[in-house]
C-alpha cells in the first residue's frame, strides 16, 4: 500500500471537503510514490530469452511476446510539449494492457542525439554539444518518468553513446563490405565477388570498370577501384546543395524554392562533390514489393511508393557522333514525335558534346546571346546551379535553355534532333536526358513554343481539342517507317510493338527505372558518427577493423564549419574534423605493418543512428555483437511462413513516413541478406499518431505572441492591453502556443493529463487542445476514486459478500468488452467512454453510502490501470493487494451478459412504422405478432380492418398488410 496516500489532504483544512478526496495534491503524492516503487522493484523490467537481461524469463516463457515502441525523440532544450506525449502515452496504454492481457511486453525508449541543432547551439555558446545534449536527455527522461510511462529503463541509450555508435559504425562496415548480386537479388560479401572475378565466373560491368581491360589484366590498385565501385557504400562525385555562407551541404528540404538556405537565407549552389553514398536503389523493387506485406496505412504506403517511383518503359539510345545519349521513357510509342532532346545541365556528356562554334544559320533564340556554344553552356550551368530542384520542377516557371550546337539522331526515322540543356530536366531522375515530344508533353510544348521547335503529334486528339500538348488517350498517328507502323494502335499495343522493334535493332531495351536516388550519406559537420574508414597511400578507402571500433569523435575547439563569401560557388567544404590534425592522420597496423593513414573527415547523417535503434533495444549491453541472434529471433522474428517479422507496433509522426522509414528498411534488408537478422522488415505494424493543435495569437505586425499571456474580454483577445488575432495551429515553439505536460501535471496530476490526452480521439487522428476541458478527466477519476475509496476514512467501499445485480453485471461485462475493443484498436477514447458509463451506473446504483461489490470494483480498477496507472495502483493496494497490478490479468467479458434479454421491434401497417414493441430477444414470429396486436396503437389500426397477410421477422419487424 502506498505510504503517502494514507495521509489526509492537509491542504483541505477543516472545512467541508473530505480529508481523503482525490485532489491534485493527493494525486501527485500517489504518482511520485508509485513511480519510485516501480523503479525500486523493477516492475517493468522485461526479460530476454538469453544474455545479461534474461533473469526471470522462466516466468514469462509461455507468454506471447509483444514489442511496442515509439519513434524516439530528439532531445531539444525545450523539452516535451503536450503534443509529444500523445504517441508515448498511446504506446504506454497499449504496453500496459498487453502485459495485463498475458504478453511479455518490450516497451523501451532511447534518444536520437546527433545532428545539427545541438551542434549549432555549441557554435553559439562554445559549449560541447554532448554537454547540452545529455542535459536535455536527462530533462526529457524526467518528464517521461513523471508521466508514468512503463519503459524498461535498462534498455535506454542515446545515439551519441560510444557503446551505441560503435555498432552504427559496424553496420556501415557491413554495408561497405557488401555488394548487391542482381542474379541472386540480394546483398553478398564483397569477398565473394572478388573470388568470382578471380575465378572468371563473373566479369565487372562496364560501368564499374573504367580501365577497359579484363579483370585478370588489372593491377591491384585498379582491381580495388573496380571492387569499390560495386560496394553498397561507395564514394561518388554527386551534385549537392552547397551553401558557402553556411559552409556546409544542405538537403533538398533545407533549401527554399528560390534557391536559398532556410537558415540564414544564404545562396545555395548545385555543385559536384565527392561524397559517401548508400546504394539503396539496388533494393528499389524489394522496398516497393514488400510494402504489400506490412500492416501500415494505405496513405503511408502510397507515400513510399511515390518516393520510390517505379516506372516501366524503354531505354533508347540516340547517337551523337561517337557518343550515345541514353534516354528512359515510359512512352516509347511517341518516339516518332520527338523533335529535340534535352540534357540536364549537370549531365556528364554535356562537356563532350558541346560544339566549339555555332553552325551557320543558328537560331538566335538557341544561343543564350553567347558567342560560342561553350560560353553559352558555361553561363547556363552557372545560372542553373543557383536554382533549387524544387524551383526547377516548378511547371509554372518560364522554360529556359541553350543549344549545345550538335544534333542527335532519332533511331526510328533518322531525324536530326537538336540537343539542348535545360534546367527543367534533372540529373537525378531517369538518365538525366529526355527525348522531347512537344505534341504530348506540356513542358516540352512550352519549350518548343519558346524556341521555335516543331511539334509532331503522334496521338490523335479529339475533334474539340483546342491545341497545345494533348496528354489524353487516342489512336496513334504519324508513327510509321518502312519497317514498322504504329498508326491506329492503342497506347499499350504501340508500346509493346515499338519496344520489340528497338530491341531487335540494338537501339533500345525494355527496362524499369525508379525515381529513388542513392542515399547521400556524408555531412560536413562535427556532431555525427565518424566514418570507420581511413585512406591509404593510393587515396583509396580502407575499412577500420572491428577491434578498433568505436572510432571516437575527437575533442575540437571550434565546432563550426568554415564559411565563405555568399557567392563563392567554387569554394569547397572544410569539415570541422579536418582541423583536428592530430586525429586525421593516424598510424595503424591493419595487418601488413604500421602505416600512416588519413581519416575520413565527414561524419554520418543523423539518419544513421535512427536506422537500427530498435535492434539495440533487444540487446543494449552486448559488447560482442550488435544483437544476440536468439534474442533477435524472439523479439523480431517472423511469426510464420510469409510473415516479414519486425516490431509489433511502431508509433510516430507522419513526417517520417518516407526518409527514416525507407532508410531503416534498407539497412534492415542488408542485415537480413547477410544473416544478421531473421526478419525481413523492421516494423511489422506502423501507426502515425495525430497532431495536437491549439489557439495561437498574432499582433498587429503579424508576429506571434505567447498564448499563455493572452487575455479574453467580451469575446475579444488582448496581449499587453493590445488586441490580437486568434488562429488555430499545431502546438509548437514557432506559434508560441506551447503547453507543457509539466504545467498540466502541476495543476491536475499525471493521471488526469493521461486520461485527457487519450480521451480526445483515436490515436491516429489529430485533435484540438483545450486546457479548460482537462477538468472533465479530473472529475472522472474523482468519481472512480469515490466508487472504491471512502473519502472520509480513506478505506475501501468494496464489499466481499455482496452480489451485484443482473443490471450491474450486464453493465460491467459490456464495459469490459468495450474497453478491450478500445485498447485493441488504439481508440482509447472509446475505452474511456465505456469506463465513464460504468462509473456513472455504479454511482447511481449504489450512491455514496452503500458499498460496491468487490467483484465489480476490482475489474473497474484494472480497466482504469492502463490509462491512469497511479490511481489504479493505489486503489488496488487499498483493496488489499500487496503486488503491483501491472502483471494482473485483465478482465475478460462473460459472453452471457453481452446478450440482449429483450429487443425493440418495429411494427408496420402497410409498410409504414406505427409503433415499437419490446419483446424477448428469442421471440418467434407468433410471439412477435401477438405482442404487436396487444399494442393499443396497432389495435386501433386493426379494428374492423381485414388483415390479408402478416410478415413477422424475428428480432426485426412485424408488418400487417391490410385489405
Amino acid at each position: 500500500m502506498s505510504q503517502t496516500a494514507d495521509q489526509p489532504n492537509a491542504e483541505q483544512g477543516t472545512g467541508d471537503v473530505p480529508p481523503h478526496r482525490y485532489t491534485p495534491a493527493l494525486a501527485q503524492r500517489i504518482e511520485l510514490a508509485w513511480q519510485d516503487r516501480w523503479e525500486r522493484e523493477g516492475t517493468f523490467h522485461t526479460p530476454n530469452p538469453v544474455g545479461p537481461l534474461s533473469e526471470g524469463f522462466e516466468r514469462v516463457a509461455d507468454r506471447p511476446k509483444y514489442f511496442v515502441m515509439d519513434m524516439f525523440p530528439y532531445p531539444s532544450g525545450a523539452g516535451l510539449h503536450v503534443g509529444h506525449p500523445l504517441g508515448y502515452l498511446g504506446t504506454d496504454v497499449t504496453s500496459r494492457f498487453r502485459r495485463m492481457d498475458g504478453d511479455n511486453v518490450l516497451h523501451p525508449m532511447a534518444y536520437d542525439a546527433f545532428g545539427l541543432p545541438a551542434e549549432q547551439y555549441a557554435v553559439q555558446t562554445g559549449q560541447h554539444p554532448r554537454v547540452t545534449t545529455e542535459a536535455n536527455i536527462a530533462a526529457i527522461k524526467a518528464q517521461l518518468r513523471r508521466l508514468g510511462v512503463d519503459h524498461d529503463e535498462r534498455r535506454s541509450f542515446a545515439t551519441i553513446d560510444p557503446t551505441y555508435y560503435k555498432w552504427t559504425q559496424w553496420i556501415f562496415l557491413q554495408i561497405f563490405g557488401s555488394w548487391f548480386d542482381e542474379r541472386a537479388g540480394r546483398a553478398r560479401r564483397i569477398e565473394e565477388l572478388v573470388a568470382e572475378l578471380d575465378a572468371g565466373t563473373r566479369e565487372p560491368g562496364s560501368g564499374t570498370n573504367p580501365f577497359g581491360r579484363p579483370w585478370a589484366e588489372l593491377d591491384e590498385v585498379e582491381k580495388r577501384t573496380v571492387v569499390d565501385a560495386h560496394r553498397l557504400a561507395y564514394l561518388h562525385q554527386a551534385p549537392v546543395n552547397w551553401c558557402p555562407g553556411l559552409g556546409t551541404v544542405l538537403s533538398n528540404e533545407e533549401v527554399t524554392a528560390d534557391g536559398r538556405s532556410e537558415r540564414g537565407n544564404f545562396p545555395v549552389f548545385r555543385r559536384p562533390l565527392t561524397q559517401w553514398m548508400m546504394r539503396i536503389t539496388a533494393y528499389s523493387e524489394r522496398l516497393l514489393a514488400d510494402l504489400d506485406r506490412l500492416d501500415w496505412s494505405d496513405s503511408l504506403k502510397q507515400m513510399q511508393r511515390n518516393w520510390i517511383g517505379r516506372s516501366a518503359g524503354a531505354r533508347i539510345g540516340f547517337s551523337v557522333g561517337d557518343e550515345v545519349i541514353e534516354v528512359f521513357t515510359t512512352r516509347p510509342d511517341t518516339l516518332f514525335g520527338a523533335t529535340y532532346m534535352v540534357l540536364a545541365p549537370e549531365h556528364p556528356l554535356v562537356e563532350a558534346l558541346t560544339a566549339d562554334a555555332w553552325p551557320d544559320g543558328t537560331d538566335p533564340r538557341w544561343t543564350g546571346g553567347a558567342a560560342t556554344p561553350r560560353e553559352a553552356v558555361a553561363e547556363y550551368q552557372r545560372q542553373a546551379s543557383r536554382r533549387s530542384e524544387l524551383d526547377r520542377q516548378n511547371e509554372a516557371r518560364e522554360k529556359t535553355g541553350v543549344w549545345l550546337g550538335v544534333n542527335a539522331v532519332n533511331p526510328v526515322n533518322g531525324r536530326e534532333l537538336p540537343v539542348f540543356i535545360a534546367d527543367y530536366v534533372l540529373t537525378g531522375y531517369g538518365t538525366g536526358a529526355i527525348m522531347a515530344v512537344p505534341g504530348e508533353d506540356t513542358r516540352d510544348f512550352e519549350f518548343a513554343e519558346k524556341f521555335g521547335l516543331p511539334v509532331i503529334r503522334t496521338v490523335q486528339p479529339p475533334e474539340d481539342f483546342e491545341g497545345g500538348a494533348y496528354t489524353g488517350a487516342g489512336p496513334m498517328i504519324n508513327s510509321a517507317n518502312d519497317e514498322i507502323s504504329l498508326n491506329g494502335l492503342g497506347k499499350a499495343e504501340a508500346i509493346g510493338r515499338i519496344t520489340e522493334w528497338l530491341v531487335a535493332r540494338g537501339a533500345g531495351e525494355a527496362t524499369v527505372t525508379y525515381k529513388l536516388r542513392d542515399w547521400l550519406f556524408s555531412r560536413q559537420r562535427y556532431w555525427g558518427e565518424p566514418f570507420p574508414i581511413v585512406y591509404d597511400e593510393h587515396d583509396l578507402p580502407v575499412a577500420v577493423p572491428q577491434s578498433m571500433l568505436p572510432v571516437l569523435l575527437p575533442e575540437v575547439d571550434d565546432y563550426s564549419p568554415k564559411t565563405f563569401e555568399d557567392d563563392d560557388a567554387e569554394s569547397a567544404p572544410e569539415p570541422p574534423l579536418s582541423r583536428a590534425t592530430d586525429w586525421t592522420t593516424v598510424e595503424l597496423d591493419l595487418g601488413d605493418g604500421p602505416k600512416k593513414y588519413r581519416r575520413e573527415t565527414n561524419t554520418m547523417p543523423n539518419w544513421a543512428g535512427s536506422c537500427w535503434y530498435y535492434l539495440r533495444y533487444v540487446d543494449p549491453d552486448d559488447d560482442e555483437r550488435m544483437v544476440n541472434p536468439e534474442n533477435e529471433r524472439y523479439w523480431l522474428g517472423p511469426r510464420g511462413e510469409g510473415d516479414v517479422g519486425g516490431v509489433d507496433l511502431y508509433v510516430g509522426g507522419v513526417e517520417h513516413a518516407v526518409l527514416h522509414l525507407l532508410y531503416a528498411r534498407f539497412w534492415h534488408k542488408v542485415l537480413f541478406d547477410l544473416g544478421y537478422v531473421s526478419s525481413e522488415e523492421p516494423f511489422r505494424r506502423l501507426v502515425n499518431q495525430g497532431y495536437i493543435s491549439a489557439y495561437a495569437y498574432t499582433d498587429e505586425r503579424g508576429f506571434y505572441v505567447p498564448a499563455a499571456e493572452v487575455e479574453e474580454r467580451d469575446g475579444q483577445f488582448f496581449h499587453d492591453g493590445k488586441p490580437v488575432n486568434r488562429e488555430y495551429g499545431k502546438i509548437g515553439k514557432s506559434l508560441k502556443n506551447m503547453v507543457t505536460p509539466d504545467e498540466m501535471i502541476g495543476q491536475y496530476g499525471a493521471d488526469t493529463f493521461r486520461v485527457y490526452e487519450m480521451s480526445t480521439g483515436p490515436l491516429d487522428q489529430s485533435r484540438p487542445w483545450e486546457t479548460k476541458a482537462v477538468v472533465g478527466s479530473q472529475r472522472l477519476l474523482q468519481r472512480v476514486w469515490r466508487v472504491v475509496v471512502d473519502e472520509e476514512t480513506g478505506g475501501v467501499r468494496a464489499a466481499d459478500d455482496m452480489e451485484p445485480s443482473e443490471e450491474t453485471l450486464r453493465a460491467l461485462h459490456r464495459t469490459i468488452a468495450g474497453v478491450r475493443d478500445g485498447f485493441g484498436t488504439l481508440r482509447f477514447n472509446i475505452a474511456i467512454a465505456r469506463i465513464t458509463e460504468l462509473t456513472n451506473h455504479l454511482t447511481s446504483a449504489y450512491g455514496a453510502d452503500r458499498p460496491v461489490p468487490r467483484s465489480v470494483a476490482e475489474p473497474l480498477v484494472l480497466m482504469v490501470a492502463p490509462l491512469a496507472p497511479h490511481i489504479a495502483e493505489e486503489m488496488w493496494a487499498r483493496l488489499g493487494h500487496a503486488e503491483s497490478l501491472a502483471w494482473t490479468p485483465f478482465p475478460v467479458a462473460d459472453e452471457r451478459w453481452l446478450v440482449e434479454d429483450t429487443v425493440q421491434v418495429a411494427v408496420q401497417v402497410n409498410g409504414k412504422v406505427r409503433a415499437q414493441v419490446t419483446v424477448p430477444a428469442d421471440a418467434d414470429a407468433g410471439a412477435l405478432e401477438a405482442a404487436a396486436r396487444a399494442d393499443e396503437r396497432i389495435a386501433g389500426y386493426l379494428d374492423g380492418a381485414t388483415v390479408r397477410r402478416v410478415v413477422a421477422v424475428p428480432g426485426r419487424l412485424v408488418n400487417f398488410v391490410l385489405g
